[in-house]
């Protein structure tokens, strides 16, 4: 077999799977967005803005991922630099903070759902207290704010994990010389964070953050467990326009503003957290 061609067969498989499952069904969507009745048109763009919904759909949605990865990312790190420090147990630990990596969307949701719920864990726990006298309903559609904690809590649990694991990996490529002449010199565990350990993890930070707020935009199996429509994000109102209202037209259009907004997210993250050539380790 000719050797210059072996990379390109070997590359077809995965860029077939792309192409069938990607590409193709990107381009239907874009398709979709721009034309109604087989007629090339922006109708669908000023339905979906047109929507009473639309304000409070957008502002809750990056709301939620203005909360929910700063929180996180304090909390990866944190969880990152105990996991990297452990000589005994370092993979139980690693294993223990990955558990809710392995639940669904839907399932974390359901989980907080119990906990929430009128006759859930919280309400048991306070009326056993003698706190309350009768439950509360904590998720009612008068409770938005309620929710929205319940889904800030719910995304914290299910998903700083990811971030974690990232950062575990690049923590583990910075050299340990680094810290022990940090150490003679006199430097501190913070000041060795700060100057060391931030710095070298900024590819790792770019991955992890770029993942995490991509994922924040497409938030939605949580939001309906714990919410329904009373706290509409983007990708709920998609799914609205879609199943509910039978306008796939406009389902399209939503779909490429949330795609929009997640390649302005990334192109900004990239820029800001740019690693040099001759920084990189």
């Amino acid at each position: 077999m000719n050797g210059k061609a072996l990379p390109y067969l070997l590359l077809m498989p995965a860029t077939l799977f792309l192409c069938v499952f990607f590409l193709y069904p990107f381009v239907l969507v874009v398709f979709e967005a721009v034309t109604r009745d087989g007629a090339f048109t922006l109708d669908n763009f000023r339905a979906m803005a047109g929507s009473w919904k639309f304000p409070a759909t957008v502002r809750n949605t990056l709301l939620l991922a203005a909360i929910v990865v700063p929180i996180q990312l304090a909390m990866a790190l944190l969880m990152a630099s105990v996991v990297s420090r452990l000589e005994t147990g370092r993979s139980a630990a690693l294993y223990i903070f990955a558990i809710p990596l392995g639940i669904s969307d839907l399932a974390a949701g359901l989980i907080w759902l119990a906990i929430f719920d009128q006759s859930g864990f919280l309400n048991t726990l306070l009326s056993g207290l003698g706190i309350i006298e009768r439950p509360i309903m904590f998720l009612g559609y008068q409770s938005k704010l309620t929710i929205f904690v319940a889904v800030v809590l719910a995304e914290i649990w299910r998903a700083t994990a990811i971030m974690m694991v990232i950062l575990v990996a690049g923590m583990g490529l910075i050299p340990r010389e680094y810290y022990e002449a940090a150490e003679v010199f006199g430097a501190g565990p913070w000041k060795r964070f700060i100057r060391i350990t931030l710095p070298l993890l900024r590819p790792s930070l770019q991955t992890a953050i770029i993942l995490r707020v991509i994922l924040a935009f497409e938030v939605f199996a949580v939001v309906a467990a714990l919410g329904g429509t009373n706290l509409p994000v983007l990708m709920g109102e998609t799914y609205n326009w879609q199943f509910t209202l039978q306008d796939r037209n406009v389902a399209a259009a939503s779909a490429l503003l949330i795609l929009a907004i997640s390649i302005g997210f990334t192109l900004l993250f990239l820029r800001v957290l740019r690693v040099p050539k001759e920084a990189r380790i």
